[in-house]
């Protein structure tokens, strides 16, 4: 299939198109940005005055989101299609749930041999967007690598990530990976991305510097969202079929054991140090604390239905989005009692937060 994004990258309002993306000073890491999906904005959250303080405005059905690493840009995606939108069946691996939510109800979406999307690069300084990128497909999750060179997507109606240079805005590789792709990390080092494919229970390690699935890793169910931990020895992968995170041991291959959550499980996160594990669930509405050297655990209703989730590097609180209704919660990491109740513009979906 011929992809469009030939076409380089689509220009800003005020930026030329061979612009390239400087080096600058770090931006404001005491915020969270939240994409507003079919609200078509991406919230700033100041997480000092735990307020929204401005909304990013001109995107379109954004969901996933990463920030360069020194945080001065945002990279956020629209999980709309942008050309030849027609009606598509649900692909394997993703909910009538989610498939209606990502679609505006299900009624648009696109046609294989027409599957463009957007990735939009916004100015974190101005919360202007600089840049507009296709890419080949509709756009779930997003990271941007620790060069910060690269923007990877996953694009769950194509069955793989794309790639696109910073730099340049072109698209370096389109890698399949399989079916429903939904979530991808990096690992230290960045020489490989990890890339969960829902609609069959795999995860895909890519190699970074020839682009290509190296291994795939069996652990069964439908795994979603994804965190490393910090030796990168052990990754936490939440599985919406059995209402698990399963940890798969990353130098076998193989899945070490299982954490029960709930029904429809969705964020995962884990304290900086790697101890604390935390998941959500939106069909139990829960909210779960695992203490991994121990087992303990701590369990507490939150509803409705909670649903993504990232663990602040400015002072380890916990924020967590509603898959239900307009509103973010900041909660304690420890008691997991709520902090405060954040109004939003619309659901909020893959938080982007700066680190230190």
């Amino acid at each position: 299939m011929k992809h469009p994004f030939c076409k380089h990258w689509l220009v800003g309002l005020t930026i030329s198109v061979t612009m390239s993306l400087p080096p600058m000073a770090a931006a404001d890491t005491s915020r969270a940005y939240v994409p507003m999906g079919m609200a078509d904005s991406v919230d700033v959250i100041d997480l000092e005055s735990r307020q929204v303080t401005a909304s990013i405005t001109g995107t379109v059905n954004t969901h996933g989101s990463a920030l360069t690493p020194e945080g001065r840009y945002l990279v956020a995606g629209s999980l709309s299609a942008h050309e030849g939108q027609e009606p598509v069946s649900r692909p394997e691996g993703v909910t009538e749930d989610e498939h209606a939510a990502h679609h505006g109800g299900g009624t648009t979406a696109v046609s294989e041999d027409s599957n463009t999307g957007l990735l939009y690069v916004v100015d974190t300084a101005t919360n202007e967007i600089v840049r507009k990128l296709e890419v080949p497909g509709p756009v779930h999750h997003v990271v941007v690598t620790s060069d910060g060179r690269y923007a990877v997507s996953t694009h769950p109606m194509g069955g793989g990530i794309s790639i696109v240079d910073l730099d340049s805005g072109k698209l370096v590789k389109s890698v399949a990976t399989g079916p429903a792709p939904n979530y991808v990390v990096e690992t230290e080092g960045g020489k490989s991305l990890l890339v969960s494919n829902s609609g069959n229970g795999t995860i895909s390690e890519v190699d970074t510097g020839h682009w290509f699935v190296k291994r795939n890793l069996r652990v069964g169910g439908g795994p979603e969202h994804m965190v490393l931990a910090p030796d990168n020895k052990r990754l936490y992968v939440n599985d919406v079929a059995s209402g698990q995170v399963a940890v798969v041991e990353l130098s076998g291959g193989t899945v070490a054991a299982t954490y029960e959550v709930g029904y429809e499980p969705h964020g995962v996160g884990l304290s900086e140090d790697g101890q604390i594990l935390y998941a959500t669930s939106k069909g139990s509405n829960r909210i779960v604390r695992i203490e991994l050297a121990s087992g303990a655990r701590r369990s507490v209703t939150l509803a409705p239905a909670p649903y993504h989730l990232a663990v602040s590097p400015h002072d380890g609180q916990l924020l967590v989005t509603s898959r239900a209704e307009s509103k973010l919660w900041i909660l304690d990491p420890e008691s997991l009692d709520i902090i405060v109740e954040i109004p939003l513009k619309g659901i909020g979906h893959q938080i982007s937060l700066g680190s230190h």
